[in-house]
């Protein structure tokens, strides 16, 4: 019984490796392997060829580009001076309902700054106290660091300026909005 026991078991395990081999891995010879994909692949044009069609040709010498782009800025400041406001950057010190308090902020504003001319704006139902008219932010970044030691609710805002270098052609034209 114990000899028939221990042929059972071996011939459990012959049945199944034969029957639950793993297939073996058969090698494949990539070496010659090859493929055409120039068919599906798109076409692009040349693009310097294209380039050179739309680039006009630029002058050689640096003197004709300096006279051209003197002509642009001619061109901009002259338009420029026929429209009555610009866009650029102011502080403000400012902003409230109590008209009082605008006076004596700037008062105060005048006394410890006097280099800075501080103006009252009244926009219905506000008081604004404003100082500088800068084209740039970076401009009115000094008078902000000044003003923001003694006056800590000040901020750099965008604001419309008249321009002093404007000249109305007609009546219609100095109707300008703020």
């Amino acid at each position: 019984m114990k000899n028939f026991g221990i042929l059972g078991i071996v011939f459990l395990f012959w049945a199944c490796k034969t029957t639950l081999g793993f297939p073996q891995a058969v090698a494949v010879d990539y070496s010659k392997y090859q493929e055409n994909l120039s068919e599906r692949l798109p076409d692009f044009p040349d693009y310097m060829k294209a380039l050179q069609k739309v680039t006009p040709s630029l002058p050689f010498s640096s003197q004709s580009v300096d006279q051209v782009l003197a002509q642009r800025i001619s061109k901009s400041y002259e338009k420029a001076k026929t429209e009555p406001y610009y866009s650029g950057f102011t502080v403000l010190v400012y902003s409230g309902v109590d008209r009082n308090e605008a006076f004596r902020t700037k008062g105060t504003l005048s006394t410890l700054f006097p280099e800075l001319n501080a103006e009252i704006q009244y926009q219905q139902p506000r008081y604004l106290i404003k100082v500088g008219a800068y084209g740039f932010k970076i401009e009115a970044q000094l008078a902000y660091y000044q003003l923001k030691t003694q006056f800590p609710a000040a901020r750099i805002i965008q604001d419309r300026f008249l321009r002093k270098e404007y000249t109305p052609s007609s009546p219609a034209n100095a109707q300008g909005q703020n």
